[in-house]
């Protein structure tokens, strides 16, 4: 009997439980180290407990109290970058946090009220334990895609924004909360605990997420490369296979290149072995791996000039020059070869919405950029809308023969006392994770033969409503201002320009 598969909301909530189930222990491990390694040695931790225990120390006010109203204020800011689930998850800690903390004072405390000291007056030891377990404590919660709130939310909101860990960043806030002990101690070597504190939980805290997030490169060589790659595909990971030569027996080989988190190592093993146990496999560690489905790319870059860079999935040169012309300096467009796109784009829908949609997701899909497609047709009354969605291959073939595509459309109208006709262009928009169209329209007439020699596709046979020559004749400033094209894209542009 097969296992039953999960649904995808079941393992949505099996990975919930499981986060929150991480979070709780690393809240555990920090609230451990926090109370039974720094508040008895009088060492001041970074962040807003950092903040608490100096205020702690100098009134007797509790430490979970301080965190609980601080975090308050600083959450209230965080929403709106954050979003709700990281903050849900903060509020979580941060609540479970003050519960910790307030439990394990009481237990150690015991009936005297005071803290014990569990490394006798070895107060560098205590400092270094405590550290570890605050560090390893912070990882798993950010692991988990949880905070202890305070600068853990001011690292989270940096580091989703630039490429700096998440222990450097909290070192950086918390230099002056360990400082400002001074002022009530005014003892400076509780200041340099503060500070080893410090270095240890970040140096820990980098340590535990770099091992988690750590990847591998896998180089397999097998005759049985298509069920092997097949095999690691369907686990959700991107597989590519290269041509190779066995030097040795000089025969072709494929090469398979994968890269997976190292967590997952033991899973690509096992598939190997299952289908190709005489497989020749090489891993090695990288020193990181940036793109869909791993880390972020997080690193500022010089705008051309303030442009917005979006892609049009087209390597038409006439296109993408009126476009251009169009769009002004007010964006960087990009044509499919520009992305390195060389790919055959399918177009098979029946309606020209359908097709500009195919391109645009079609580049979203598997190059990740955002960007917009267009579908023009020439519509004629006469010939009851064609030849439409089929303009560009109306005489057959692979399409994009203007000559005879054009030929024929006069050849169909020849008898046809009514030529008035309509060019339409329909652009659909992949713009921040939302899908939108633009249509432009332009009326005009067929003209009995073919006048002019700028333009393409139909132009030179196409005269727009209120002039008397056809878009060949007018010349592209002209054209590119009363085009259905043109209509379309200023459409498009008002939008973008109001994002």
């Amino acid at each position: 009997m097969k296992p039953l598969a999960l649904k995808p909301y079941a393992m949505s909530a099996f990975q919930e439980a499981r986060d929150y189930l991480s979070i709780t222990f690393g809240l555990f491990l920090y609230s451990f180290g926090l109370t039974y390694f720094m508040l008895p040695y009088e060492i001041t931790t970074g962040g807003v407990a950092g903040i608490g225990s100096i205020i702690y120390y100098a009134t007797g006010f509790e430490v979970q109290n301080t965190y609980l109203i601080v975090n308050a204020i600083l959450l209230i800011a965080a929403i709106k970058v954050l979003g709700w689930k990281f903050c849900f998850r903060t509020i979580y800690a941060v609540l479970v946090l003050t519960f910790f903390i307030w439990v394990m004072q009481r237990i150690a405390e015991g009936d005297n009220g005071v803290l014990p000291r569990v490394c006798n007056d070895q107060t560098f030891m205590a400092c270094i334990i405590g550290a570890c377990l605050e560090g390893t404590g912070l990882a798993i919660c950010f692991l988990s895609n949880g905070s202890t709130g305070g600068t853990d939310i001011i690292a989270a909101i940096v580091n989703k924004y630039k490429n700096m860990s998440l222990g450097t960043i909290i070192m950086l806030c918390d230099v002056f909360i360990i400082s400002s002990c001074y002022f009530v101690f005014h003892d400076w070597q509780r200041v340099v605990f503060g500070f080893a504190t410090l270095i240890v939980s970040s140096v820990t805290l980098d340590f535990v997420v770099n091992k988690q997030r750590q990847s591998v490169q896998f180089m397999i060589f097998s005759r049985n490369y298509r069920k092997i790659a097949d095999a690691i595909n369907a686990t959700g990971r991107g597989v590519t296979v290269l041509d190779g030569t066995g030097w040795y027996t000089r025969t072709e080989r494929k090469v398979i290149v994968v890269l997976v988190k190292k967590r997952e190592s033991i899973n690509i093993f096992r598939m190997i072995k299952s289908i190709d146990p005489y497989a020749f496999v090489s891993m090695g560690n990288v020193q990181g791996v940036y793109g869909e489905g791993f880390d972020p790319i997080k690193a500022s870059i010089k705008t051309n000039k303030g442009k917005k860079t979006i892609v049009f999935a087209s390597n038409n040169q006439h296109k993408l020059k009126e476009i251009r012309a169009i769009l002004g300096d007010k964006f960087d467009v990009r044509s499919l070869e520009d992305i390195g796109c060389h790919d055959d784009i399918p177009e098979t829908s029946g309606t020209l919405e359908g097709n500009a949609l195919q391109k645009a997701e079609y580049i979203k899909q598997f190059y990740g950029y955002d960007c917009f497609a267009d579908d023009t047709g020439l519509e004629c009354t006469a010939l009851d809308g064609e030849p439409g969605v089929y303009s560009a291959r109306y005489a057959g073939g692979n399409g994009h023969d203007s000559e005879a595509n054009m030929q024929k459309l006069l050849n169909n109208l020849e008898n046809k006392k009514d030529r008035t006709a309509q060019f339409r262009t329909v652009i659909a928009l992949i713009y921040n994770g939302s899908t939108h169209y633009f249509e432009g329209t332009v009326k005009g007439t067929i003209s009995t033969e073919k006048h002019g020699d700028g333009g393409f596709g139909y132009d030179p046979i196409f005269v727009p409503d209120g002039h008397d020559k056809t878009f060949a004749e007018l010349g592209s400033d002209v054209k590119n201002t009363i085009s259905h094209r043109a209509l379309a894209v200023e459409k498009l542009v008002n939008y973008l320009n109001q994002r």
